[in-house]
């Protein structure tokens, strides 16, 4: 059954049109009244749902069951990562969102290829909040992974709050230099249920600068072994590595 998500309030029984962009997508699959589908709206669980109407560019439904169905990790991993190049970056957002990522924050860092300001950069988030949100229809993810605003590494580092003690975050730093430890390691002393937060670097990867600043932001440094991996292979590796072990 086709899946679509719908960023609006739901409820059984209900008679809704759908947002435009949800009905735009249903229209392109030529779906008709009568036909049936379901809806999420990234609150938890999805709707069943049957188109009543088609228009010329509305389309409505009723909102049938709903179905506290969830299929995230036990864990929440967030990525922080310099963007790499091209449309890798949009390769990487897809499979974060596949995987179950809870959230992506894109940064510049001292050796980013690609780098964004303005509108550019606001149509690019707008353009990969629509990836995530794709990939978790094709996925069967309920919950849609936040795509933040562009940053510089620098001014988000100095943005992250406080570690709390009660709720510690793990953070974690994917990094080639001396000192490193295993992720597996890391993630075998970490709670099941702790967040992660994993840093990484663009092509290059970071800076020594950089480097210093992130471990002095509480970042551990942390291999995921010998191997030199592509900047959007190596965030997705830490990601499957953490959401598997959880």
């Amino acid at each position: 059954m086709p899946r679509f998500h719908c960023p609006a309030p739901l409820r059984e029984g209900q008679p809704l049109a759908l947002p435009a962009a949800t009905a735009r997508h249903v229209q392109v699959l030529r779906l008709q009244p009568g036909q049936p589908l379901t809806l999420f709206n990234g609150e938890g669980g999805e709707w069943d749902a049957v188109i009543t109407r088609m228009g010329r560019s509305e389309v409505d439904v009723t909102v049938g069951a709903h179905r506290a169905v969830e299929r995230e990790p036990a864990r929440a991993v967030h990525l922080a990562l310099g963007m790499p190049a091209n449309e890798r970056m949009d390769w990487l957002v897809e499979k974060a969102a596949e995987l179950g990522a809870a959230s992506l924050q894109p940064l510049h860092s001292a050796h980013s290829v690609l780098r964004l300001a303005g509108e550019r950069a606001t149509k690019k988030q707008t353009h990969w909040q629509s990836v995530a949100v794709a990939a978790c229809e094709q996925c069967g993810g309920n919950r849609v992974p936040l795509v933040h605003a562009v940053g510089d590494l620098a001014t988000w580092l100095k943005t992250l709050p406080a570690r709390d003690a009660a709720q510690p975050v793990q953070r974690c730093l994917l990094s080639l230099a001396e000192g490193t430890r295993p992720l597996g390691a890391v993630l075998a002393a970490a709670r099941a249920d702790a967040p992660l937060l994993f840093l990484s670097g663009p092509e290059g990867g970071l800076s020594p600068a950089e480097d210093t600043l992130a471990r002095a932001a509480g970042f551990v440094p942390v291999t995921l072994g010998p191997r030199v991996l592509r900047a959007e292979t190596a965030a997705l590796t830490a990601l499957a590595r953490a959401v598997g072990d959880g």
